[in-house]
């Protein structure tokens, strides 16, 4: 009886309801959730929220405290660190969805291949995945800079590229664990064609690891294209993006810690609140866990 009542209660939420319900049981997830959504909504209504124009400069106001018009302060050319910050959020959205991206079209369909075909596709795909795994991702990164040069679209081309072994090795551990259960073995026996088993019951099985993966690897994607432009190697002056603004900040942290403070606490808040969303997705959507 109670596990009729357990069945009709899954059938009711469905399968998303149920995980938002184990979601919504820890505390961590849930603070983590609330960062990413609040994160969210600053990229996406930027013009809205910001109470100053993030580009417009004061001279005669550089390094100033922050004030009731300026909560957060002014940076070395008198502009509004608070409304960079939040036209920031959207700079960092975009490099992370981006890289997500890279990595999802590009190292998921390698990863599925190598796995469901094995053999000598199975073999040279994993020595290519395997070269690229040599380099620490950051590294590859900075390579990749200094072949296609500085800039936004080049950022988040290097650092998406970084992923893309990442995702192919997570997509076939998975598949290499589906591909022999009974039901794709009933679809290769009634004559299903390799495409069709893998869009139908290899992708759609393999999913959940690679939804937690995209939520960590959001925060890392945020954290490395900080860390390129604190280098110098990212977003072109004027943009506002939080690595370079904690760049030109540092040479100023003596005199006014605001200006380098402030958007290195976003870094650590946002990378922090996708952390915490990607650990508790990974335990509410193990199925080991349901009960």
């Amino acid at each position: 009886m109670a596990e009729l009542n357990k069945k009709s209660e899954f059938k009711e939420r469905g399968p998303l309801g149920d995980v938002f319900r184990r979601l919504s049981k820890r505390v961590t997830a849930m603070m983590g959730l609330v960062i990413v959504v609040i994160f969210l909504l600053m990229a996406l209504f930027a013009p809205l929220l910001a109470p100053h124009d993030p580009f417009e400069h004061s001279l005669a106001h550089k390094l100033a405290t922050p004030t009731w018009d300026y909560p957060l302060g002014r940076d070395e050319l008198g502009r509004c660190i608070l409304s960079r910050i939040i036209y920031g959020a959207r700079i960092s959205l975009l490099i992370g969805l981006i890289v997500i991206s890279i990595g999802i079209l590009i190292g998921v369909p390698v990863g599925v291949a190598s796995a469901y075909f094995g053999g000598k596709v199975d073999f040279f795909v994993q020595r290519f995945v395997d070269t690229l795994l040599a380099f620490p991702g950051i590294l590859l990164a900075l390579l990749l800079i200094a072949m296609l040069g500085v800039g936004l679209h080049n950022v988040m081309i290097a650092v998406g590229i970084s992923t893309i072994p990442i995702y192919a090795r997570l997509a076939r551990s998975s598949v290499l664990a589906i591909k022999a259960r009974q039901y794709v073995e009933a679809a290769r026996s009634i004559g299903s064609s390799h495409l069709r088993i893998i869009l139908q019951h290899l992708i759609p099985n393999s999913l959940s690891p690679i939804i937690v993966q995209s939520t960590l690897h959001m925060a890392t994607a945020i954290l490395w294209a900080a860390g390129l432009g604190f280098l110098g190697l990212g977003v072109a002056p004027p943009t506002a993006e939080w690595g370079a603004m904690l760049n030109g900040g540092r040479l100023y942290i003596r005199v006014a810690y605001h200006v380098a403070t402030f958007p290195g606490l976003m870094i650590f808040v946002t990378v922090l609140g996708f952390n915490l969303l990607g650990d508790g997705l990974r335990d509410a959507l193990d199925p080991r866990l349901k009960t």
